[in-house]
């Protein structure tokens, strides 16, 4: 039988190119976003039209359901639904995220600061719970996977970012931890760390600095380019097969070079 996936922030970007290359590799998915705005965030947020086109894209292979990453009771109903509609669960990948700053810590208020931390580490921590007693009911031998998209900023400070670097940060504590909780059961927990992506995310930092274009961020990435979303996922594809079954509690770094110097 097929393996299965929820993936999370599938709407665009990076959590949408995962359901790509996971459906590419024969993994079913559902796949959730918010598709609201939220008043917190100061850039609008994917649309349904976009989840629906990144679904639609995968015919029968991808599910899309509307579901807030900040609300435990709709991480179980993803969770839940895909073995409701797929018949089992193997694979979570946390891929919601938003930026928020431009700004000093102590000039930030509490509102963007709670959602960038509620929505990237909480998030994460939600659909983990949710995904984790479907994977232990896998059985033995266990495969399951728990991925969480963090980002070069969990691994360095980035001026104006202290909120999203700290939850970025805190995902691969998150992810660490977990790998130790889940030591011997045959599931993994790993984090990828990517650099600056061609994203709507980097679009809205590109805004915070004050930048005329995106590109000017690949001047801190060796490569000397930004990221193409597919370069992230492609990490995430190889962390949901067999051939990654070495790896867990790892921070794997897909950034161009960005924190290589």
């Amino acid at each position: 039988m097929s393996r299965v996936a929820v993936v999370t922030g599938a709407g665009r970007g990076i959590g949408a190119a995962i359901v790509d290359v996971l459906v590419a590799q024969g993994i079913r998915v559902v796949a959730v976003d918010r598709c609201r705005d939220d008043p917190a965030i100061g850039y609008p947020l994917a649309t349904k039209a976009e989840l629906d086109s990144v679904c639609g894209r995968h015919g029968e292979h991808a599910l899309a359901l509307v579901g807030d990453v900040r609300s435990a009771s709709d991480m179980r109903l993803a969770c839940e639904t895909a073995v409701e509609h797929f018949g089992r669960l193997d694979v979570a990948v946390a891929s919601a995220g938003v930026i928020a700053g431009g700004m000093a810590l102590h000039e930030m208020g509490d509102a963007a600061y709670d959602a960038v931390i509620d929505i990237n580490l909480h998030g994460t921590r939600r659909l983990f719970t949710a995904a984790i007693p479907h994977l232990l009911a896998a059985g033995s031998p266990r495969h399951g996977r728990l991925i969480a998209v963090s980002s070069a900023a969990g691994l360095v400070g980035l001026r104006h970012l202290a909120a999203y670097s700290a939850a970025k940060h805190a995902v691969i504590g998150l992810v660490k931890g977990v790998a130790a909780d889940l030591a011997g059961t045959g599931i993994t927990a790993n984090a990828i760390c990517p650099g600056s992506t061609d994203t709507p995310i980097l679009a809205a930092s590109a805004d915070l600095y004050g930048l005329a274009a995106v590109e000017e961020f690949a001047e801190h990435q060796l490569l000397g380019r930004l990221l193409r979303p597919e370069e992230p996922a492609a990490l995430v594809g190889w962390l949901a097969t067999e051939a990654s079954s070495g790896t867990t509690g790892a921070a794997l770094s897909v950034d161009g070079g960005m924190t290589a110097t």
